[in-house]
């Protein structure tokens, strides 16, 4: 209502200013005229300057020497007080370009899937790093960190890094070529481009070697360990690599193995791979895992109680795909049972998934985790050099477990929990031995409980 009146007396409210503050005729014609209503929003008055004619430096003239004769004038006329902004045709058509221009990209990558952003990626202790170095790349390609090698299981979250880094490129900087692609479709199209070239088709290398050497700015492959044994796979990627670092364009690899264990790949690849930044996502924590459902259900604006949630983030510690796959089964469930969430109803929905009769592995990650929910603390905490006994003793208890309940080497539970010397662990083994013989009452209800947790068979 109110902008239909503002556009029906906006050549009145043109008029009332050019005779009350006494313009010149040419200004009026020049500039004034060129005002129109672009839209109204509360008591925000947007004005659309139509400035192909009169350059695009008219906005700020605009702005500087007349916006507040326009706001005297439309308060007269209107008598309401409205705060003016300024938008010009050129920017209005700069803005539909961006979006067009982000469009095309987005087509021409349809594998990159736009929900996983950065926005929608869960950080913590586990991929922290990965994130960090992901998010530099994403905001300097082929500058800072080149290659960037991200490494981890399955399920972990490596490939949402890829898609978030591509995403975030795509929507800054509509003028980068991004390719993401995996190491399987890398391999069929070098195979059917060297078909091509011994069939006569000499076009079909040529045509492939453009694709990912000249018009690419970013590229991203994952999964590279797939081209492991695959020797024109190697040799044509290492020269495509080679041909992109060395161009200052970015590159993005994805493995379950760190470059130094994948010991059948050539030592040059190797090498090459670790001459950026390499970076590993691990099995979620239980605060992640907590994080990634709490989330979940957010999105879903359902609610589930948070001990429905530990069931599961305490059950299923493997990694992200799966335990989004259970969330999703317990959501699915209630909507078709048409019944409320409730413990019972999601250990009914994940009974194949959690089975109480089949003995869960114990390792050194599992009772770190354990240890650090049953204080209230993190896993970072236990990992740190902080000294304070309310993370001292926990750690001491941690070491404890690890050697009583799986009988892990010293050493390598120094190494698991921070890098430790041997000599320090055998020393919180110990201190806790001496405290149980002598019937400490926190200490022996701790551990009693922990046990519990850790191994209820």
């Amino acid at each position: 209502m109110l902008e239909n009146e503002l556009r029906q007396n906006w050549d009145k409210i043109l008029q009332h200013m050019y005779v009350a503050f006494n313009l010149s005729e040419p200004v009026f014609h020049t500039f004034i005229q060129k005002l129109s209503v672009y839209s109204v929003q509360d008591d925000l008055l947007t004005i659309l300057i139509d400035d192909t004619k009169i350059g695009r430096s008219s906005k700020s003239f605009v702005e500087q020497k007349y916006s507040v004769f326009l706001a005297v004038s439309i308060e007269e006329i209107t008598k309401i007080q409205y705060r003016l902004n300024f938008i010009t045709l050129s920017e209005l058509d700069d803005a539909q370009t961006g979006q067009k221009n982000l469009e095309t990209a987005k087509r021409l990558n349809p594998s990159i899937n736009p929900n996983y952003t950065f926005d929608t990626f869960i950080v913590g202790d586990n991929n922290d790093f990965a994130h960090a170095a992901s998010l530099k790349v994403a905001e300097d390609p082929g500058e800072s960190i080149n290659p960037l090698y991200i490494y981890g299981g399955a399920g972990l979250g490596k490939t949402h890094l890829m898609h978030a880094i591509a995403n975030y490129i795509l929507e800054h900087d509509k003028s980068k070529r991004v390719v993401y692609v995996t190491s399987e479709a890398f391999t069929n199209e070098i195979v059917e481009a060297l078909r091509g070239s011994k069939n006569g088709h000499s076009q079909s290398l040529k045509e492939f070697r453009e694709k990912y050497r000249e018009n690419v700015d970013v590229l991203l492959i994952d999964d590279i360990q797939f081209i492991i044994g695959k020797e024109s796979t190697q040799q044509e990627f290492f020269f495509t690599f080679s041909h992109l670092t060395d161009s200052k364009k970015q590159v993005i690899i994805s493995s379950d193995k760190h470059p130094s264990t994948m010991t059948m790949l050539d030592e040059r690849y190797r090498s090459r791979f670790e001459m950026g930044i390499t970076v590993d996502v691990k099995a979620p924590t239980y605060e992640t895992r907590m994080a990634i459902l709490r989330s979940k259900v957010s999105k879903e604006h359902i609610h589930i109680d948070d001990s429905i949630l530990d069931y599961i983030a305490s059950n299923i510690n493997t990694n992200i795909r799966e335990l989004q796959g259970a969330i999703n089964k317990v959501i699915s469930f209630s909507s078709l049972c048409e019944k409320e969430v409730t413990l019972e109803l999601a250990t009914e929905a994940l009974a194949d998934k959690i089975n109480p009769n089949i003995k869960k592995e114990i390792t050194i990650d599992y009772i770190l985790e354990t240890v650090a929910d049953h204080f209230g603390i993190s896993v970072k905490d236990i990992l740190s050099n902080k000294r304070s006994n309310s993370i001292a003793y926990p750690r001491h208890i941690c070491m404890y477990l690890c050697r009583h309940l799986i009988g892990s080497p010293l050493a390598e539970i120094g190494h698991k929990l921070g890098n430790r010397h041997h000599s320090t662990v055998l020393h919180s083994v110990e201190l806790i031995e001496e405290k149980l013989k002598k019937d400490d009452a926190e200490t022996v209800k701790n551990v009693d409980v922990l046990k519990k947790k850790i191994d209820p068979q």
